[in-house]
């Protein structure tokens, strides 16, 4: 039994076998990036806009699609795909070459979810009643980066929206029936551990997302994070510290919100620090081990404490 609810189980069930995420290239950019909100994106988002392991955009969604499926041939049986728009803001663009991009992906027959990564800022009404509409042929899911619920912070990273957005956004996508996956940062410069589950806290009590992603910081070269940390203003968590800030967060979840991402890896071209989360496989594996060695010591199930 799995000490939380993980993506893996929860695709199982839904759709009955494994599912293989596929990391597609909308060809956006974002309002931080373009000079509608800022110039130089998040602090810790890189030249690519966290979109280093999507297919290139040169090529068309059908044919990013194909390319995604060769690439992974052999490295798993899986037959059910979920088209991820990852790169950028990517319902920022006009609402025609939205409907155009996301029903092509949904029209392949082997793609049986959409899911969007995209800011709160950029889901007026025409774009969530276009997502409501998508919805009824097959699952769509939006992803938002809210990071922190700390205003200190969020200014810091430049986030570029006040609270209040992201609540608004929540509250009429889920009044549409759309499922949401919430990004969360843990350990960004100076937030505490209290500060972090604070964040984690505030999600589950009042605006229950479907999903969340628990991200731990990494800081990519070519960043601005990246200067302040080759100037000694913070230092990264290590991976002990960064257990033990998960494991209450997991704590705090209801069981039945689906954690899909446990950690982060960059790029390893570009990673500067945390240099022991690029070995993903042994991150997770230390993880994993770790979940069990304090449920047999506790005699209870993470995930499941209210």
């Amino acid at each position: 039994m799995e000490r939380y609810y993980s993506l893996n189980q929860y695709l199982r069930e839904r759709f009955g076998e494994k599912v293989y995420k596929i990391a597609l290239d909308g060809g956006m950019t974002c309002p931080n990036r373009d000079g509608t909100i800022g110039v130089g994106g998040c602090i810790f988002c890189s030249e690519g806009g966290s979109g280093e392991f999507a297919e290139c955009f040169q090529n068309n969604i059908v044919q990013q699609i194909l390319n995604a499926k060769r690439r992974i041939n052999g490295k798993t049986t899986a037959q059910k795909y979920i088209a991820y728009f990852q790169s950028y803001t990517n319902t920022y663009a006009p609402i025609t070459y939205l409907e155009n991009i996301f029903t092509t992906a949904m029209s392949d027959p082997e793609v049986v979810a959409l899911s969007i990564g995209t800011r709160p800022d950029c889901l007026d009404d025409k774009v969530v009643e276009l997502l409501a509409r998508l919805n009824q042929i097959k699952p769509v899911w939006i992803e938002l980066g809210l990071q922190t619920i700390h205003a200190q912070s969020a200014h810091y990273i430049r986030r570029g929206y006040e609270l209040p957005v992201f609540e608004d956004a929540m509250t009429r996508l889920h009044q549409a029936g759309i499922e949401v996956i919430v990004h969360v940062i843990l350990g960004l410069p100076g937030e505490t551990k209290e500060m972090m589950l604070e964040t984690v806290k505030y999600l589950s009590d009042q605006y229950k997302p479907e999903g969340i992603k628990l991200q731990l910081l990494h800081v990519l070269r070519g960043t601005d994070l990246a200067q302040d940390y080759r100037c000694g203003k913070f230092e990264v968590m290590s991976v002990e510290e960064y257990m033990d800030v998960l494991f209450s967060c997991i704590e705090l979840l209801p069981r039945d919100v689906v954690i899909h991402r446990l950690t982060g890896d960059g790029p390893k071209r570009l990673l500067l620090a945390p240099l022991w989360s690029g070995d993903k496989k042994r991150v997770l594996n230390t993880i994993h081990r770790e979940l069990v060695r304090r449920d047999i010591l506790q005699g209870k199930h993470w995930g499941q404490i209210k």
